[in-house]
């Protein structure tokens, strides 16, 4: 069983920065296609940043040149750094995991709200 923990949302000011971690229970992370997925309201979920477990990564068209994803296999964390924030930016912001055989993990997210 693999639980993910994110931490670091909040409330900024468009052209704000945050930085969303996601701690990883289990020692299979290093092994794990890591994705953040956003959700604002009444929108569905969509991918924003993935990272493979060779480090190559990817991004939405909006996010990108704003936000990078990395990880840190030591810390069992990913982490989502977000510069430039716009409010269309605005939504809960969830940690995904994909361990392949051993099965597919949700964090709980957490809240992101980008208002002047």
């Amino acid at each position: 069983q693999v639980q993910l923990v994110e931490s670091g949302g909040g409330s900024v000011q468009p052209g704000g920065s945050l930085r969303l971690s996601c701690a990883a229970s289990g020692s299979i992370f290093s092994f794990a296609v890591m994705r953040w997925y956003r959700q604002a309201p009444g929108k569905q979920r969509g991918l924003v940043a993935g990272i493979t477990r060779g480090g190559s990564t990817d991004y939405a068209d909006s996010v990108k040149g704003r936000f990078t994803i990395f990880r840190d296999n030591a810390e069992n964390t990913v982490y989502l750094q977000m510069n430039s924030l716009k409010p269309e930016d605005t939504a809960v912001y969830y940690c995904y995991a994909n361990l392949g055989p051993a099965g597919i993990y949700w964090g709980q997210g957490t809240q992101v709200a980008v208002s002047s």
